[in-house]
């Protein structure tokens, strides 16, 4: 990819692809795209495109008061009420171990046959590696998940890999992802403009009302806001002075 720089010579960040009609959002917990993309997931539903959320877990294991067995129904609730805030409709759950996720053949297969499915020309998942740029390490979650679904976008159109389902679940191959795109990467290479989306994202992170209860002592609007917009202006420098949700985009 070419680097552009600006006229005080920072590196600029490219429009993100704007030639898809329809994508796959692939992360581990409720929140996890709110955190990251959702003011760009806003901008795109606007546009007539089509995204669909994936899962791995309920997000059992993100509230230490409350007992799995309650905490996932009510995630699973306040997700979707998050996700149709951003105008998403399509939200699926894969039922992997909260806290627990393993990177391996059964999250590949799942994710592949998800990919199989909705047949997306984009695929977009969290920060895959070890921390988030500094000295803050990610989470295993977030590492397995990232990783599984940049591997899954390939796996989906081969017919040979997890054959199965095929032949159990009538999944043909689907070798139509273009690209995946790394939302909360160190190392960005692409951004869409966050300002249309960003109230929607805030009011979309505001959903997961009973998280952030115990995640912040902060009034829960200001401290939305005050994340989201600090994350968003702090790629303005880098895509023509507008505030941005960052990617790192890999080809296919």
């Amino acid at each position: 990819m070419t680097e552009h720089t600006s006229d005080r010579g920072i590196p600029q960040l490219e429009e993100m692809p704007a030639d898809w009609q329809r994508a796959l959002a692939v992360v581990a917990h409720p929140d996890d795209l709110e955190y990251g993309c959702s003011a760009a997931v806003a901008q795109w539903t606007d546009g007539g495109r089509e995204v669909v959320y994936l899962l791995a877990t309920r997000g059992e294991a993100g509230i230490d008061t409350m007992d799995p067995a309650a905490c996932a129904p009510l995630r699973e609730r306040e997700q979707l009420a998050s996700a149709a805030v951003v105008g998403v409709s399509t939200v699926e759950f894969l039922d992997h171990e909260d806290g627990v996720i393993e990177y391996g053949a059964r999250l590949r297969r799942d994710i592949a046959a998800a990919v199989r499915r909705h047949r997306p020309e984009l695929v977009i998942t969290l920060n895959h590696r070890d921390t988030w740029g500094g000295t803050a390490w990610n989470t295993p979650d977030h590492r397995a998940v990232g990783r599984a679904a940049l591997d899954a976008a390939s796996d989906a159109g081969n017919r040979w890999i997890f054959p199965e389902l095929i032949s159990e679940q009538g999944l043909e191959p689907w070798n139509g992802v273009r690209w995946v795109a790394v939302a909360a990467s160190s190392t960005p290479t692409h951004a869409v403009d966050a300002g249309p989306g960003l109230d929607r994202a805030v009011r979309s992170l505001l959903e997961h009302r009973t998280y952030l209860e115990v995640l912040t002592d902060q009034d829960p609007e200001k401290y939305c806001r005050t994340f989201l917009g600090g994350a968003t202006r702090a790629a303005a420098a880098r895509f023509g002075g507008r505030p941005a949700v960052t990617f790192e985009l890999f080809g296919r």
